[in-house]
């Protein structure tokens, strides 16, 4: 479960994220491309890449340059972004099952305007966008069906999940 967070922390997590030598299967960088069925493929794909990788949660940012990991700001506005007339998060969250927790967070750092998505790992099932479920393999998002031996692991992970890392109550 994602919590509010305050914009220090918020810089706290983009500074950790950018000592990153690249991007990783729990980590993408963006500047200001943010196509919704992407954001969506990519919510599924992170996802299920942090439950493989052990992280709590996963993790798209705007507005920071993909190979040098430099801020460069970015003019993405999630809050003002519609699908057809429905909110960008309200249509990402009715084509995600199952429906995990995930959050916009839009702060500055460097003076420069920053949107940070943080994503839920996820738990007891793979998460599908549009019904197809995605992995991370290296820093590209790919159908997991493709990848039969990251499927595998993954429903191993799930299997051995032990009671008290599951989510009591939200």
């Amino acid at each position: 479960m994602t919590v509010q967070r305050t914009d220090g922390n918020l810089r706290g997590v983009l500074h950790e994220l950018r000592q990153l030598p690249k991007e990783t299967e729990w980590v993408e960088f963006k500047h200001n491309k943010a196509i919704p069925k992407e954001i969506g493929e990519y919510i599924s794909a992170l996802s299920n890449s942090a439950a493989l990788e052990g992280q709590v949660a996963a993790w798209v940012i705007w507005g920071v340059e993909d190979s040098s990991h430099e801020v460069v700001g970015t003019r993405f506005e999630p809050a003002l972004e519609k699908v057809g007339e429905e909110e960008l998060e309200n249509w990402l969250l009715r084509l995600l099952s199952p429906k995990i927790d995930f959050r916009f967070h839009s702060f500055t750092a460097e003076d420069l305007p920053v949107v940070a998505l943080e994503i839920t790992a996820a738990y007891k099932h793979p998460v599908q966008f549009e019904g197809i479920e995605y992995i991370r393999v290296g820093s590209y998002k790919k159908k997991l069906k493709d990848h039969p031996e990251k499927e595998k692991s993954l429903w191993r992970f799930f299997d051995n999940t032990p009671f008290e890392r599951e989510i009591a109550a939200e």
